[in-house]
């Protein structure tokens, strides 16, 4: 990392290793917390501990808000062209919907407790069942969260056009302030169905994706104090951690996937943009230039890039574990299931990616060189593969 005022231009590389391997991590978060509501766990002592892990749905939010907002942060000081949103658009699209559309035709045709109507067909084929009341379905209802990373997506680039009207001084307040608004979202009285929860809807979570492009302003301003936090690996670990226990305390809600009121949510989430920004500021502030001896490890780089799949098969491969070792959900026997549901849901993931992603984006690259709308620089719409939990 640069010392004195020189600027943090490392941190926006096209490729990093770590955080590639942080997402793996958030991954098998993702699976923790599932395999610990569907044995039972999340009623026993550990359960508040092991149930939480869905704050895992926090760090691949920051993950693609400091990644997607990094080029727009380069580009207003300077430092790179705009990002074109042509492609952008393009490749977020490419991105998620090939092994999405995938992964919804086979589990509603193939899951027996799918139980799918047209309505429900239509809700998950277009990301919209946040919105719908009853249509989150078995071996589905993880989605959720990718509706909202979705709508992420398509905001991102006017989010990119109001910011460019900011004095750059102005950006990372700005984002502060819009966060902390976010939190007020749930104030709003919003009349809905029932069965449609808004405290789903993207606005109640701006405050987790504001945590990565608030780092991702950080990758290009002078070294200052927060620079020099994040170099603190230790008290930034003691901070993820001492905030991950407030969210799992009774103050952020009950035990499990059951929701809790209001004010418990808002301590979830705010707890969630800190503990995904402590987890994700060191990796990025704090000499992003030094390889990270194990989440930027082959192994943990090849879980990484596996992850989208993983998110994505991970229920309809939890649901297979129970008939192959004889035992009925919320029974326990968590340590195998979770074992057996990680062997399977990354088995799956690695077919989904060598056989649906990799050919997509492929075949959308050759696309733009022959129609010539390859971007100026292609890596600043490099982004994570959304895999976002529950």
């Amino acid at each position: 990392m640069t010392s004195g005022g020189a600027a943090q231009v490392s941190g926006t590389r096209s490729f990093l290793p770590a955080v590639e391997g942080m997402r793996a991590c958030a991954a098998i978060g993702v699976v923790i917390t599932h395999v610990a509501f569907q044995t039972g766990h999340t009623t026993w002592s550990s359960g508040r501990l092991l149930g939480r892990f869905d704050l895992a749905v926090a760090v691949f939010f920051s993950l693609s808000g400091f990644l997607l907002w990094r080029g727009h942060a380069a580009a207003a000081r300077g430092l790179r062209h705009t990002p074109p949103t042509g492609h952008y658009l393009r490749s977020r699209f490419v991105r998620i919907m090939p092994g999405y559309l995938v992964a919804v035709v086979l589990i509603l045709l193939l899951f027996p407790d799918a139980n799918a109507d047209p309505v429900v067909w239509l809700a998950n084929l277009t990301l919209t069942q946040i919105y719908v009341p009853l249509t989150l379905t078995s071996g589905l209802t993880q989605m959720w969260s990718l509706s909202v990373e979705f709508s992420f997506y398509l905001a991102l680039p006017v989010l990119a056009l109001l910011a460019r009207r900011l004095p750059v001084r102005a950006r990372i307040p700005a984002l502060v302030i819009l966060a902390l608004a976010s939190f007020a979202y749930g104030l709003i009285p919003i009349s809905v169905p029932a069965g449609v929860n808004p405290l789903t809807w993207p606005p109640a979570f701006f405050s987790w994706f504001a945590s990565g492009m608030v780092i991702a302003e950080l990758t290009v301003t002078p070294v200052g104090r927060m620079h020099r936090l994040a170099r603190r690996r230790v008290l930034m670990a003691a901070i993820a951690l001492g905030a991950y226990l407030l969210a799992a305390s009774p103050l952020a809600g009950p035990a499990g996937l059951a929701p809790g009121g209001l004010g418990q949510f808002l301590i979830k989430v705010s707890m969630g943009a800190v503990v995904a920004f402590a987890l994700l500021a060191p990796l990025v502030l704090d000499a992003p230039d030094t390889p990270h001896r194990i989440l930027g490890s082959t192994t943990m780089v090849t879980l990484g890039r596996w992850s989208y799949g993983l998110f994505v098969w991970h229920l309809a491969a939890l649901a297979m574990v129970f008939p192959v070792i004889g035992e009925f959900p919320f029974n326990g026997h968590m340590p195998v299931v979770l074992v057996l549901t990680l062997v399977f849901g990354f088995a799956i993931a690695a077919v989904s990616y060598a056989l649906i992603e990799s050919p997509c984006r492929n075949a959308l690259r050759r696309w733009e060189r022959r129609h010539d709308v390859t971007p100026l620089d292609s890596s600043v719409t490099d982004a994570p593969e959304p895999a976002v939990a529950q």
